[in-house]
């Protein structure tokens, strides 16, 4: 007697190519529009920093024009949160990037015409960073609705690829384009000024890219309570958690003690290596190479088992490389060990925001993701203790401790978030 015929249901196919969310047209214009105003935000640090530093010859007052960015990132990144999550992600990306683009260019049209003063970089850089707040948790929450879990792991690494090129690429831009129109003279006025219309104009593009965007991003239930008691939400969702909450804390570590690289690399130039600014510019390129390569890497790895282990072997082995790059004496060893910290540092962050967003549901992601931008502003936490040893023991001395702070701090993690060790595919709730 024959077997009767069983049909069997085909597990759906998941791309596993490189480029595969790249292939998502809404995907694509998503993150055309990003690479623009990624572009834009590192080309106008360099174009505000020569500016102010040529009109008021102050170390202090370019750390003020840096604080006034940074600090709304922190103080309204909640608030971009409940926004994400209320609102149609689409308008706000849309809008935000605009009024980037409208504010640029009036500071244009100042700079162009010898109008600047030094409180209109305060300014607009809080304006810019109060944007950037209130938008990047829609953004980042619009990719999964975008492209899909499966492509998450895919989408998140061309995220940061974006952000890693627009790093290395966007301030020797910058600083071409200066020196081009202003005739050589790198502290032109005329010249900053046509760079900030540049500026601006990719932050247009960066917002009218995100109008072919077909998925609207709408949210997913109608809120009944206020805006404090969706952040109130938000916030006992991470510490009830033991994953996302596990994740998150796994992530303030190395923005604690692994990005210390980024501030003490010219002193590591100078007084280790005795390079000059063209050594300092091969180290940088090195590290952003490095991390553009991890990115790709990533995109490929979606698929890969166990990913819990690779969060914590990953960000051990940024601890290592650390400190393995602060004890080099030679710049081509120092090429090296520099390259895999941007490698693995960029997997490393790359993966933990994939995974923070697979455990949340989509209704809670917008005041996820703002919660997890709102504590990496504890940064300067570890670097200013970090910064301290630097300048009574040494830069190698330093960095040594930075490195040693992180991988010692993730393996304390690691047996206490035994959840976090456990994910597997990450797709686990």
């Amino acid at each position: 007697m024959a077997e009767p015929h069983i049909d069997r249901v085909a597990e759906p196919v998941v791309d596993r190519s490189l480029f595969a969310s790249l292939k998502v047209p809404d995907y694509t214009y998503l993150w055309v529009g990003m690479l623009g105003a990624a572009f834009a935000m590192n080309m106008q640090l360099v174009a505000q920093g020569w500016l102010v530093y040529e009109m008021t010859v102050s170390a202090m007052n370019l750390a003020w024009v840096t604080i006034a960015f940074m600090l709304p990132q922190v103080v309204f990144s909640l608030v971009g949160g409940v926004l994400a999550d209320r609102l149609p992600k689409k308008p706000v990306i849309m809008w935000a990037q605009a009024l980037n683009g409208v504010v640029t260019l009036f500071m244009a049209v100042i700079v162009i015409n010898g109008n600047v003063t030094f409180w209109d970089f305060i300014w607009v850089g809080f304006l810019n960073g109060s944007v950037l707040a209130l938008s990047i948790p829609a953004r980042t929450a619009f990719i999964p609705e975008i492209v899909g879990e499966a492509l998450m792991f895919n989408a998140m690494a061309f995220n940061t690829a974006s952000w890693n090129l627009s790093r290395i690429l966007g301030p020797a831009f910058a600083g071409f384009l200066i020196a081009m129109f202003g005739a050589g003279d790198t502290t032109s006025e005329f010249g900053v000024g046509l760079v900030y219309f540049v500026l601006s104009g990719l932050y247009f593009v960066s917002s009218v890219t995100v109008l072919l965007i077909k998925h609207d991003g709408k949210p997913t239930k109608r809120k009944t309570g206020g805006p404090l008691d969706d952040i109130k939400e938000g916030l006992d969702y991470v510490i009830h958690s033991p994953i996302v909450g596990g994740l998150i804390l796994l992530s303030i570590v190395p923005f604690l003690f692994g990005l210390s690289i980024n501030t003490l690399l010219p002193a590591f130039n100078t007084d280790v290596l005795t390079g000059g600014p063209d050594d300092l510019g091969l180290l940088m390129t090195g590290m952003g190479a490095g991390a553009i390569i991890g990115s790709l890497a990533l995109a490929k790895m979606g698929g890969v088992r166990h990913k819990g282990f690779w969060l914590f072997a990953s960000s051990t082995g940024w601890g290592l490389g650390l400190a393995w790059f602060a004890n080099t004496n030679v710049a081509l060893w120092s090429m090296f060990a520099v390259a895999f910290v941007g490698f693995i540092s960029a997997v490393n962050m790359s993966m933990n925001r994939s995974l923070v967003q697979l455990q949340v549901a989509q209704n809670m992601r917008g005041r996820i993701m703002s919660i997890d931008m709102m504590s990496h502003g504890l940064m300067p936490l570890g670097i200013l203790p970090v910064s301290w040893v630097a300048e009574h023991y040494g830069v190698q001395a330093g960095l040594t401790v930075s490195g040693g702070l992180l991988a010692l701090l993730t393996l304390l993690l690691w047996a206490t978030l035994p959840k976090v060790r456990r994910i597997d595919k990450g797709f686990e709730t």
